[in-house]
């Protein structure tokens, strides 16, 4: 079942809260706040809210103010803030927009406009959420794909250089763990989470560059000659280019990040470091934590030219300095993280099966097997159809691809269930597509016309999901294989709902059409637990009108004028000015007796033009209280006390 959705109605007017929440009715959950500040407050206290309603004059608080404190605790990335206010001069309108506000509303206002710009906020804030956390998957998943490359590499030098497999994934739980320790300690790097497994993930790529240092040299038991040292030495920057040539065809921020470990991940604190001699904080925070991680893990583990020190003896030498200066901090967390020997080699389960896979593959790279390249495409392949299945799976929206050779059209499940269609048609074939034949032949057309250099076509259709026809706009990708000439293959592609789009516009208040009384009775019943009075009105006559026994229209005995005890039509009659424009009008009558809400709807009831009016009276403390009877001694507001439109 669907979450109920929550709005904040924030206005220092009691009067103006209460016909807020009259005009959006019981669709929604509303809070109100009296003040700026109590918004805040509720804002802090609740996490459900869904959409705010925002008024600018407020006292302790105005409504920019409460714009201001939203920005910096980043709510507004998450809740979307229209504002109402009688202020209309462009350097408010201005003002409320740089400050996040998504809509203005001046008053007076109209209930649809209100109605159908909620409507239309709230849809749009769902979907941005929904594509934000399908993009979030998305690079997760892309950043596993990368992970899943840099192991290989990364355990092709572990092999070359005669270790186990394990150096790679203990330095990249054991940078973790660091980073998370020292961002409990300090907020001077401000490290996010994701930036955290950037890192982590980076950190597998530290000695690439032994790639290029002979083996004799590598896997030597004995102590290392300084000439044999210089070129041990030369694997950081060599391993910086090599990164640097493959970023250069394919940017990523984690090949970023690693360039820098890569070349720095040597440098020392006290600047006796190598390659480029940095010092303290010229060294990225990236290489610092990885380069401590290195130290210990290669203190612990057994080499061909050591033993293995338990992890006190390890901690001490660093300490010491025996190993080069650290920074203070990242010292600190080392000390502090627990478990001992669990500082290093303690993987996760996901991270053992992509080092049994890597491992796999590495050897048989090593082995010079000719079948591994294609062997591990098909291994790619079909990880990443695995990948494609879910996210189509997960998605709620219309999705399909298409076989030029085949002339076939395949819908994602999600498709073939809510829009009737066939899993598989053949496009040769007229029917069983989710579009008519005619909306086939104009996306085929546009496909056909796009170019391995402009790949991309839409069109806009309409078609049935769930039972109702809505707008979609149909973007599609073709498929080119490369050659001379390219080959076409196919296409994929989207329907994205545009329904709403397609609505009259806000301002536009569509026509209300009744076939017969009873319709526009069950309505007025509804209707009347909002408000005191709600009535059908001849206009032309200025009478009220009815339901006859027979279902049929009548005129009631009453006129009108005589809800406001007047003997004459009011001068500016709001019911006159809805039918003569067609639309839907407020206004706030201000009479002797009280102020009333009126709300006039210009309707056709079985083709007779006629408008409805609903009617609240308020009393002082802006409480929905008694409509105006024929008892009272009122007066209109058309002739006395106008009190203006909302």
């Amino acid at each position: 079942m669907q979450k109920e959705q929550t709005i904040l109605i924030a206005d220092d007017s009691r009067m103006n809260r209460e016909i807020l929440a009259a005009m959006l009715g019981s669709d929604y959950s509303i809070i109100e706040a009296g003040t700026g500040r109590e918004a805040v407050e509720v804002m802090q206290r609740r996490a459900d809210i869904d959409l705010v309603l925002l008024d600018i004059m407020m006292p302790e608080m105005d409504g920019f103010d409460v714009l201001r404190t939203m920005n910096q605790h980043h709510w507004t990335d998450e809740i979307p803030v229209i504002m109402i206010s009688a202020e209309n001069s462009s350097t408010y309108v201005e003002r409320a927009y740089d400050l996040g506000a998504v809509d203005y509303i001046n008053r007076p206002f109209e209930v649809s406009v209100v109605r159908r710009r909620v409507v239309n906020t709230l849809l749009l804030y769902a979907k941005q959420k929904r594509l934000s956390r399908l993009v979030a998957e998305q690079v997760y998943e892309r950043e596993r794909s990368n992970s899943m490359m840099i192991n290989v590499l990364s355990h092709i030098v572990e092999f070359r250089n005669g270790e186990s497999g394990t150096h790679v994934l203990n330095i990249r739980a054991l940078t973790e763990r660091l980073l998370l320790q020292l961002t409990q300690k300090t907020d001077r790097y401000r490290l996010s989470q994701s930036e955290i497994a950037q890192i982590s993930t980076a950190s597998a790529l530290h000695d690439i560059g032994k790639i290029n240092v002979p083996e004799q040299v590598l896997n030597k038991p004995g102590r290392l000659t300084a000439e044999e040292f210089e070129l041990m030495k030369t694997h950081s920057a060599t391993g910086a280019e090599l990164l640097k040539q493959i970023v250069q065809k394919h940017g990523s921020p984690l090949l970023q990040t690693a360039i820098q470990i890569c070349r720095w991940h040597h440098e020392r604190y006290d600047g006796r470091g190598y390659p480029d001699g940095l010092k303290g904080e010229e060294i990225p925070i990236s290489a610092q934590v990885v380069a401590l991680a290195d130290v210990y893990d290669a203190l612990t583990s057994e080499r061909c030219y050591k033993k293995a020190f338990d992890h006190d003896t390890a901690i001490g030498m660093i300490l010491r300095g025996e190993c080069g200066a650290f920074q203070p901090l990242l010292l600190e967390c080392l000390v502090e993280l627990e478990g001992g020997q669990d500082c290093g080699g303690q993987a996760e389960t996901e991270n053992r099966n992509s080092l049994s896979e890597a491992t796999r593959f590495s050897e048989r790279f090593l082995r010079g097997e000719q079948p591994t390249y294609q062997d591990h495409m098909l291994y790619v392949l079909r990880v990443e159809q695995a990948k494609t299945n879910f996210f189509r799976s997960m998605q709620e929206v219309v999705q399909f691809e298409y076989d030029a050779l085949t002339q076939t059209l395949s819908l994602s499940d999600w498709a073939a269930k809510h829009t009737k269609g066939e899993k598989i048609s053949h496009l040769s074939e007229t029917g069983g597509s989710f579009l008519d034949d005619a909306d086939v032949m104009r996306l085929r057309d546009a496909v056909h016309a796009t170019t391995p250099e402009n790949p991309d076509a839409n069109i806009t259709a309409m078609f049935s999901v769930d039972g109702e026809y809505r707008w979609h706009k149909i973007f599609a990708r073709s498929i080119w294989k490369p050659g001379d000439p390219p080959r076409y293959l196919g296409a994929v592609g989207q329907a994205v709902d545009i329904h709403e789009r397609m609505l009259p516009r806000d301002d536009a208040v569509p026509v209300a059409v009744f076939e017969s009384m009873r319709d526009t009775q069950e309505l007025m019943h509804c209707l009347k637990r909002v408000f005191s009075v709600v009535r059908l009105v001849d206009v032309k006559n200025a009478k009220v009108l009815m339901q006859t026994q027979n279902g049929d229209l009548a005129h009631e005995k009453a006129s009108c004028y005589k809800l406001w005890n007047r003997r004459t039509r009011c001068r500016d009659c709001i019911s006159l000015q809805a039918f003569m424009k067609k639309t839907q009008l407020s206004r706030v009558e201000n009479t002797d007796e009280g102020v009333y809400y009126v709300i006039a709807q210009y309707v056709e009831v079985d083709g007779h033009e006629c408008v409805l009016e609903m009617v609240n009276r308020m009393d002082a403390s802006g409480e929905p209280g008694a409509s105006p009877g024929a008892g009272e001694s009122s007066a209109c507001s058309g002739e006395n006390n106008c009190g203006g439109e909302l």
